[in-house]
């Protein structure tokens, strides 16, 4: 598969911005900022001008925050940002795969799926694998309450013996079935549950209409989804900012 790529870019960009409570622009700066103190909830997604290095950094403030280098960003961005003192902090495979083609997934032994009754459950659900805890679970609740997109999205949790045990998130923007916050808590790991909710969320994609799943991997998401199905179409390079001048 050789999808366009930009309906993918943009599915991200729209859920990320999602989280600019305190500020956002999708423009040719594209960045959200949360105010929460957790780099990635506060990020500068798209440059199309390499020269927009300092004017993204006014705009980030004091918060922790991340720059993403995709696609969709100017020629030469990643080299400026190294010029201004950024470090590249990791990279993310941008992974897509044909819902027809998906390979089928086991549901683990006890694992229920549903959607999610209380945004407190689903962020304590998530939140320790994506190092969200203590102070900061209170404002991410209030983060996700405040968002003004809820129509597109589709928020499950699993569940064993009633205990939320992980978390995926469909994304219904510019065609494509975006799955985001695939969390499993620890004790839980490597039975197939982050595997399981993948599906799920994809699976409420497909009822939706929508034909092509869309992702940004994380290193140990990344071998799960190839085994599904899904396939590298591009890449994002995540930058620590460079330091602020005076």
């Amino acid at each position: 598969m050789t999808p366009d790529l930009e309906p993918h870019l943009a599915n991200c960009r729209d859920y990320w911005l999602g989280w600019g409570a305190a500020a956002r622009s999708g423009g040719a700066l594209a960045y959200y900022r949360s105010d929460i103190a957790h780099s990635q909830l506060n990020g500068v997604l798209r440059a199309q001008d390499p020269g927009r290095v300092r004017q993204a950094a006014e705009a980030m403030g004091d918060v922790p925050w991340l720059w993403w280098v995709g696609p969709d960003s100017a020629g030469g961005i990643a080299d400026e940002l190294v010029r201004h003192g950024a470090e590249l902090a990791g990279a993310m495979p941008i992974m897509a795969v044909d819902l027809d083609r998906l390979a089928p997934v086991e549901q683990p032994a006890g694992l229920e799926i549903a959607p999610v009754d209380a945004l407190e459950e689903w962020v304590n659900a998530y939140g320790p694998s994506f190092g969200v805890t203590g102070d900061l679970i209170d404002e991410a609740v209030r983060n996700e309450s405040a968002r003004t997109d809820d129509a597109r999205i589709v928020r499950l949790v699993g569940r064993i013996d009633g205990r939320a045990v992980g978390t995926a998130l469909l994304y219904d923007a510019h065609g494509v079935a975006g799955v985001y916050v695939v969390a499993t808590a620890e004790p839980y790991r490597r039975r197939g549950i982050g595997a399981a909710l993948t599906a799920a969320a994809l699976q409420a994609g497909r009822e939706r209409g929508l034909a092509i799943g869309t992702l940004q991997a994380s290193g140990m998401g990344a071998p799960v989804y190839r085994r599904m199905g899904f396939v590298e179409v591009g890449e994002y390079r995540l930058f620590s900012p460079p330091p602020r001048t005076g």
